[in-house]
């Protein structure tokens, strides 16, 4: 599950001075640091489906991706800023792809984009411009080096660090941590694509526009017979060349990858385009290349068939949230065995602050939204807020150097959510926010009470 753990105070859901966590959307509360306005698009009930590549191969991946996962999905590696608002690598990564949806106020100029060196996260990063880049996929990103759309870090590892201690004001990550997220982001595979065959090149599936459209990709531009769109987007190799380009847009910026593309939209560094017609008619105006109505046409169809993949969305249900929770549990486990206290506190404070929102997908009875399912959903919230406790002995008991009742506690832990968790989920589903008919009238009553608060202020 990747959601942003953001405080928001809406009245109808809170008892008398206790303040509830719930599945963050768009954000308007003084209780967060985040600008009003601010949306990560975490009520979206499909998340973007994530392959990996040890999995294809091995089916598990490793303790190494495991931990980078966990850590890419905890703001406790990140600054003070991006803590205090439940913000991790996750939110502007989900499940590895890009955040098409997010948007920052004063940071982001658009839905999708967001500016690395603005003020909000890292006052000391700041250049005083407000110049936002695309978020990309990280979906192939072992075949896309160099990194950042600028393309000015040959290494993955740099990038990341640059990212966590610049970009966020994080503290300096360990080795390990380092090593784990690129781990992990290198495990991210591309969606398969039956439309493309060996080398890049469309199948026998493919029809006749599309076909017409790869050719005018291989074809060379009119005023230089050495360059074509496929030059430098270079079907055998992922469709990019490793290089940067001035395209006409504003600087020079490495080549993105065409894989996988249709779900990667806003287009360019900036996220200025939202169609591949726009990409298109771009490329035709600044290098003159006289495409017709049905040269532009087509060149679209193709970029649709080479972007596409397989199920690139899964419902977020129990199966899906509880898959990537257990994953994060065999980290802990093993942390545990080996009495890394580092990493038990990282695991300990990214599966509780998994766990905790989880709750919130099942409605306290006093969500009057919701109707029905009331003993199912106490019982869900229940077990979840335990295992959230003993988590948090577990954490006390390592770092008091009594690893033989973290581990009992560890086996009860591990133990419920085999059986007992999965079961309760199941049966308080139909009551629960994966319900879109319950999710839609929660998020329903959620924005009347805050347009309600808004206009009261």
């Amino acid at each position: 599950m990747k959601v942003s753990r953001l405080w928001i105070v809406v009245a109808a859901f809170l008892t008398a001075g206790v303040a509830g966590r719930v599945a963050a959307f768009p954000v308007n509360s003084d209780q967060t640091v985040l600008p009003a306005g601010t949306e990560l698009d975490e009520d979206a009930l499909s998340k973007p489906r994530e392959v990996f590549h040890s999995e294809a191969l091995r089916g598990r991946k490793s303790y190494l991706v495991n931990l980078g996962n966990l850590a890419f999905s905890s703001p406790s590696i990140l600054g003070g800023v991006a803590r205090q608002a439940g913000v991790s690598c996750s939110t502007c990564h989900v499940n590895g792809t890009g955040n098409g949806k997010l948007y920052i106020p004063k940071m982001s100029t658009r839905p999708g984009n967001f500016d690395t060196t603005g003020p909000l996260f890292n006052p000391k990063a700041d250049n005083q411009a407000l110049d936002p880049a695309r978020i990309p996929s990280l979906r192939g990103a072992r075949f896309l080096a160099p990194y950042g759309n600028d393309g000015r870090m040959a290494s993955l590892r740099d990038f990341v660090r640059n990212v966590i201690v610049n970009e966020f004001a994080g503290p300096e990550p360990t080795p390990t941590t380092l090593d784990s997220i690129v781990a992990y982001i290198n495990d991210i595979d591309f969606l398969p694509n039956p439309n493309l065959g060996p080398a890049g090149r469309l199948t026998p599936v493919a029809m006749e526009g599309e076909r017409r459209g790869e050719a005018l990709f291989m074809k060379p531009f009119p005023h230089d017979p050495q360059m074509s769109c496929g030059t430098c987007h270079v079907p055998s190799a992922a469709f990019v060349d490793h290089r940067q380009h001035d395209v006409g847009s504003g600087g020079l910026f490495k080549t993105p990858t065409l894989m996988n593309a249709d779900f990667n939209a806003p287009y360019f560094h900036d996220g200025r385009y939202d169609t591949y017609e726009q990409v298109v008619a771009h490329f035709d105006r600044v290098f003159g290349l006289g495409y017709s109505d049905q040269d532009r046409h087509d060149l679209a169809d193709y970029l649709t068939a080479i972007g596409n993949g397989m199920r690139p969305y899964e419902f977020e249900g129990t199966p899906t949230t509880l898959k990537e929770v257990n994953d994060f549990g065999l980290v802990l486990g093993a942390a545990i065995a080996a009495n890394d206290k580092h990493v038990v506190a990282l695991a300990v404070d990214t599966i509780g602050n998994e766990l905790r929102e989880l709750t919130e997908f099942y409605p306290d009875r006093r969500d009057t939204s919701v109707s029905g399912g009331d003993n199912e959903r106490a019982l869900t919230r229940q077990a979840l807020k335990e295992q959230v406790l003993t988590l948090r002995r577990i954490d006390m008991a390592v770092a008091a150097g009594r690893l033989a009742d973290a581990a009992a506690d560890y086996k009860a832990y591990r133990d419920l959510m085999v059986v007992a968790v999965p079961t309760l989920m199941n049966n308080a589903e139909q009551w629960s926010l994966f319900t879109k008919k319950v999710h839609d009238a929660h998020y329903g009553a959620l924005r009347q009470t805050m347009l309600a608060r808004r206009a009261g202020q």
